[in-house]
C-alpha cells in the first residue's frame, strides 16, 4: 500500500486561507455573502468567514446530492435561506474538478438575483474540468491526485485531518479504513514526504511547489 503524501501543511492551508480572505475583503467592500457547499467545504468555510476582515459578512449553506450516473441530474438537499437580491456573493468549494457541481450551483444562484457572484475554492484540479468555468478565488491547483484531509472525505472518513494529504485512490476505495493508522495512528506517525519530480501543488499565483 502506497503511504499517504502530504499536499497542504498547516502553514500553506493558513496562508491560503488568509490570502482569499483578503482578495474577497478587497473586492466586496460593501459586504459578502458567503455560501458553504456541505459537507466538504465547511472546515475550510468556517477558517475563510473569519479571514474576511474589514467588510460585513453574512453566511448560508447550501447542499446538494451527487449527480446521478444515470440522468447527470442533481438535487438541492438544503437551499440558501437569505434574500440574495443585489447582493455580492461568493460560492465556497473545497474542490473544483469536472466544474459540473459548481456549474449548477452557479446557474442556481444566478436566478436569485444577486448583483455579484463568483466561485471560491480550497483546490482546483481542472485537468478534470469537463465544462469551462470561471474560478474567481483559487486556493490551490492540484494534478489529477486524490486527496483527503480538511474537509474532503473518503466514506465520512479523514474530514478533521488538519492537513491536505494525497492518497491511493485503488487502495482507499477497496478499503476506506486504509489510512486510519498512518494518519491518526498513535504517536502522529510520520507520511512519506514528495521527492523531488513527484505530484507538486500549483499556488494561485502559478508557482509550483513540493509540500
Amino acid at each position: 500500500m502506497a503511504p499517504p503524501t502530504l499536499l497542504l501543511g498547516r502553514a500553506d492551508l493558513a496562508q491560503i486561507v488568509d490570502r482569499l480572505g483578503a482578495e474577497i475583503a478587497k473586492d466586496h467592500p460593501d459586504g459578502v455573502v458567503l455560501i458553504g457547499v456541505l459537507k466538504g467545504a465547511l472546515i475550510f468555510f468556517s477558517d475563510l468567514v473569519r479571514a474576511v476582515h474589514g467588510v460585513d459578512v453574512q453566511i448560508d449553506f447550501m447542499a446538494i446530492s451527487r449527480f446521478a450516473p444515470d440522468s447527470g441530474r442533481v438535487r438541492i438537499l438544503k437551499d440558501v435561506e437569505l434574500d440574495l437580491t443585489g447582493r455580492d456573493v461568493v460560492v465556497v468549494e473545497d474542490m473544483v474538478d469536472t466544474g459540473l457541481t459548481a456549474t449548477y450551483l452557479l446557474g442556481q444562484l444566478a436566478e436569485r438575483g444577486p448583483r455579484r457572484l463568483a466561485l471560491c475554492t480550497l483546490l482546483d484540479r481542472p485537468v478534470r474540468r469537463i465544462v469551462p468555468l470561471d474560478v474567481r478565488y483559487r486556493g490551490a491547483e492540484i494534478p489529477d491526485v486524490f486527496a483527503l484531509g480538511y474537509g474532503l472525505h473518503l466514506a465520512e472518513l479523514y474530514r478533521n485531518l488538519g492537513e491536505v494529504y494525497e492518497a491511493d485512490q485503488r487502495t482507499v476505495r477497496a478499503e476506506p479504513t486504509a489510512y486510519l493508522e498512518a494518519l491518526y495512528g498513535a504517536g502522529e506517525q510520520p507520511v512519506e514526504q514528495p521527492t523531488p519530480g513527484a505530484h507538486g501543488v500549483t499556488s494561485a499565483s502559478g508557482r509550483r511547489r513540493n509540500s
